[in-house]
């Protein structure tokens, strides 16, 4: 198939490319490298995949057939969102209706990627699709929930009122190779602290949870929604829930670091708890996570490693 992927040189998209091209199908990335990189797809590109740099909030023509598409692109760490907020958002309405519309000028299927924070600092846990959240719709990380439930609203719209083929996948937490070192998210910054010697910063006690999901596992979910007829929404993510405390301590242990543990105010509106309902996953797609942390931790500390060895340009 020939396949659209917006964000298809960040951090999950790359991955998800990867995946693409390595079954034999063509790939479209589109990026504007607000948060991505050329280099995570430099290896494929005359190998499957051709590269258009472009803002898809800017509507971006695409020549030729397309048979799918997965609309990935929106930044997606705290640091991310809340440096590019009116982006963002854009990003959820102009860049939803462009992925639509796209979809249904070729008549094919469009995944979005959403996210666990559409439920907001959760009253119900563990969390299932059917919960309707628990939003500050006018904090500073509101440009990032609400972008994501109103990009949700939007498919759902043309979905009911056009019969647009959508699918919709509610991401929680996912790393591995290619996270950007130190890019605002919590084992990213962890690793690259312990590597250097530095304190480990733990917003409040620790003992707020999340569920981390390494990201080979993710793109097999993403690809199996892809293909599949699912509407959605469906969680994808691991259920293994850990406090950041327990994973500032794990993230020590695999590095071998003697770094300190230094406390700092919570962020506002910073979830609490965070534990994906994946039965829903298991039911419709026959999937499930089986990557452990220790082992998606070990690659990601080792990616980590090589990337800091590299002398700067």
């Amino acid at each position: 198939m020939r396949i659209v992927v917006s964000g298809g040189a960040g951090f999950v998209g790359s991955h998800l490319c990867d995946a693409l091209v390595a079954r034999g199908d063509e790939v479209v990335c589109i990026d504007n490298l607000a948060t991505g990189t050329a280099d995570n797809i430099a290896h494929l590109q005359g190998h499957g995949l051709t590269f258009v740099e472009a803002d898809v909030t800017a509507a971006p023509a695409v020549d030729g057939p397309v048979d799918a598409i997965a609309h990935l692109a929106c930044p997606a760490s705290p640091d991310e969102y809340l440096r590019l907020p009116i982006e963002t958002l854009a990003i959820g309405s102009h860049g939803s209706e462009w992925a639509l519309g796209l979809a249904e000028q070729h008549h094919c299927r469009v995944l979005l990627s959403s996210t666990s924070e559409v439920y907001g600092d959760p009253l119900q846990h563990p969390q299932r699709e059917s919960y309707w959240g628990n939003v500050n719709p006018i904090g500073p990380r509101s440009v990032y929930d609400e972008s994501k439930r109103f990009a949700e609203a939007t498919f759902m719209a043309h979905h009911r009122a056009r019969g647009t083929d959508v699918g919709i996948v509610r991401i929680f937490n996912t790393y591995g190779p290619r996270l950007r070192v130190r890019d605002g998210r919590v084992v990213s910054n962890f690793v690259a602290q312990a590597l250097a010697g530095e304190p480990l910063t733990v917003y409040g006690d620790g003992s707020q949870t999340r569920s981390f999901c390494y990201v080979a596992d993710l793109v097999d979910g993403l690809l199996r929604m892809l293909d599949g007829t699912e509407t959605g929404p469906i969680n994808l993510g691991n259920p293994n829930e850990i406090t950041v405390r327990q994973l500032a301590d794990l993230v020590l242990a695999l590095t071998g670091s003697s770094s300190p543990i230094e406390a700092r105010p919570l962020p506002q509106d910073d979830p609490t708890v965070r534990r994906p309902d994946i039965t829903l996953a298991g039911e419709r797609l026959g999937w499930r996570p089986t990557v452990s942390l220790q082992e998606g931790l070990e690659a990601t500390i080792a990616w980590q490693r090589e990337q800091l060895s590299r002398p700067s340009s």
